[in-house]
């Protein structure tokens, strides 16, 4: 599959059509009525309950498809696949709103009846009399602030580091019938501070298109299919491998297309995108960056339900197989006191096996990378042998009043040897912005040569307050490579052994009501002692996001 210059020529039409930005509900088939039930024995799940994995923002946890369809969620009818936090759908994970608010789907405000929120109006606007045509705006403003000690262990910026964020992002989306739709979405964002640093393109950027894609959605071969085309948000991989880039200000864009099919039981996934330059000082300037590619195909099983017990597990198995080439910073090599520059080509070939009951929750995945690095110097190319093992298991008590999760958290990066610049490249990379917290919420420690063990505990006390507090002991995988960060190979040299720290963290949501939520991560990066001595710094860190949305 190719991606054809086409792009910029369909991101003016679809502006040009909507007007301004669009956003808003994923274009599928009416939802069809359910006969699936739960019945818990305990006082009902808060809606703030959270996967521990479901990201900055608040995802509830819902335990069958039917709870995540309206009223109670807005994801569209996939049936099976939008069990939990609906991200086994392939479109991120979706509760009230979305990551991505097309995900979303407010049909049901066709029925005013149904209306109880003052920005009901907004999410569907009938623009002809059978309602068959109608829009709908989706918003969210971002105010997040940061304090860090010692930021990236003592190796940028300065001691004490203050950053203030704020980004926007604004859109609307056309639905003509039930089987095309324009969706657009713009941003604009800034930063500032004292003693700051790192004020890149993706942290300041004029106004721009974020997002602007047609969809057509058809049933094929009996699936609920689509087809997507333009720029737009991509969530349909593991968020440890790639994410949406939330801790600074401007996620990320792919530029192409994405073709999907959803059976009851079966859902496959194929696209082909490159990435966005993102022009921060000139408004809609934004292109295509040829030199960032992301292609791919997912496959998605639904089996029958486990009995576990006297409670039923869902679980879901993705078969994988992700390529991304890439050139610049990303795409160097550590090789002894430098780097090395070139581009680097790489293929992800994995699965992931999770799922949920009322008191059980777990995920384990693996991967294994290859492909190729070559040399922009020498033009020499060297070959890829990296792989990944995650994992997630836990217990919840759903009859508790404190909603507790007490789990494991595991995780291997593979490492190389930087002692020599030939050979084989033994370094896991994930350079498109894995989800933040599920790591490490200071984002010093990145996924390359790292082996990772953290408790995790989860508590919803309240309907609008929870607590999640995590302890990763962090180790190098392989004593002959380096230590990462998520945008550097460190330069400490001559560590002696592998433990690099334990960061102890813990993050705090208020969901002020549907439209405000706070979310505050505090965390403290205790570096081993070889780690110092190599010149590491110990540091405390400091976030809060306050975010509106609609």
């Amino acid at each position: 599959m190719s991606i054809m210059p086409a792009h910029s020529a369909l991101f003016a039409a679809t502006s040009l059509a909507l007007g301004t930005a669009t956003a808003g509900a994923q274009t599928s088939l009416p939802p069809v009525v359910s006969t699936e039930s739960l019945t818990v024995q305990a006082p009902p799940r808060p809606e703030i309950q959270n996967f521990p994995h479901a990201g900055v923002v608040g995802q509830p946890r819902r335990v069958t498809a039917k709870q995540n369809r309206p009223p109670h969620g807005t994801q569209g009818d996939w049936g099976v696949f939008t069990r939990g936090n609906g991200e086994s759908a392939g479109f991120g994970p979706v509760g009230r709103y979305g990551v991505a608010p097309w995900a979303e789907d407010w049909r049901y405000l066709r029925d005013r009846s149904l209306r109880n929120d003052p920005f009901d109006p907004l999410k569907f606007i009938a623009l002809n009399d059978s309602k068959t045509i109608w829009l709908t705006f989706s918003g969210e403003t971002r105010l997040r602030n940061w304090f860090e000690e010692h930021p990236s262990l003592g190796t940028q910026g300065s001691p004490g580091s203050g950053r203030f964020g704020v980004r926007n992002l604004y859109g609307a989306d056309l639905h003509l019938g039930s089987h095309l739709r324009f969706f657009g979405q713009l941003v604009n964002a800034d930063a500032g501070g004292w003693a700051g640093y790192g004020y890149g393109t993706t942290y300041r950027k004029r106004l721009d298109l974020q997002q602007g894609f047609v969809e057509g959605t058809a049933t094929l071969l009996g699936a609920k299919s689509g087809l997507m085309f333009g720029r737009q948000q991509f969530l349909d991989a593991p968020s440890y491998i790639l994410y949406n880039r939330e801790t600074p200000n401007v996620p990320l864009a792919w530029n192409g297309i994405r073709g999907y099919a959803i059976w009851p039981r079966v859902r496959v996934d194929l696209y082909d995108f490159v990435g966005t330059n993102i022009n921060q000082n000139k408004m809609f300037h934004d292109n295509e960056d040829w030199g960032t590619r992301l292609h791919g195909l997912d496959v998605t099983l639904a089996p029958p339900d486990i009995r576990l017990g006297h409670e039923k597990l869902a679980t879901y198995l993705d078969l994988f197989a992700i390529g991304f080439h890439l050139e610049g910073s990303l795409a160097a090599v550590a090789a002894g006191k430098s780097t090395l520059n070139g581009s680097t080509a790489r293929q992800d070939g994995g699965f992931r096996w999770y799922g949920s009951s009322p008191s059980f929750e777990f995920s384990i995945g693996g991967l294994y990378q290859s492909g190729t690095f070559e040399n922009s110097k020498s033009g020499a190319t060297r070959s890829v042998d990296a792989y990944a093992v995650n994992s997630i298991v836990g217990y919840r008590n759903p009859k508790s009043r404190w909603h507790p999760f007490l789990g494991v958290q595991t995780d291997l990066y593979s490492g190389g040897d930087t002692r020599s610049a030939n050979g084989t490249v033994g370094t896991y990379i994930a350079p498109f912005n894995p989800q933040t917290n599920y790591l490490d919420t200071t984002t010093y420690i990145a996924p390359s040569n790292l082996i990772s063990l953290s408790p995790v505990l989860r508590t919803t006390p309240l309907d609008w307050l929870s607590l999640q507090f995590k302890a990763p002991f962090m180790w190098r995988d392989s004593t002959n490579d380096d230590v990462y960060s998520s945008s550097k190979v460190y330069s400490f040299r001559n560590i002696g052994g592998g433990l690099i720290g334990i960061i102890p963290q813990a993050s705090l949501t208020l969901q002020l009501n549907r439209h405000l939520t706070w979310t505050q991560y505090g965390a403290r990066f205790i570096a081993s002692d070889s780690m110092k001595a190599a010149g590491a710094k110990s540091g405390s860190y400091y976030q809060s996001n306050f975010v509106f949305r609609f």
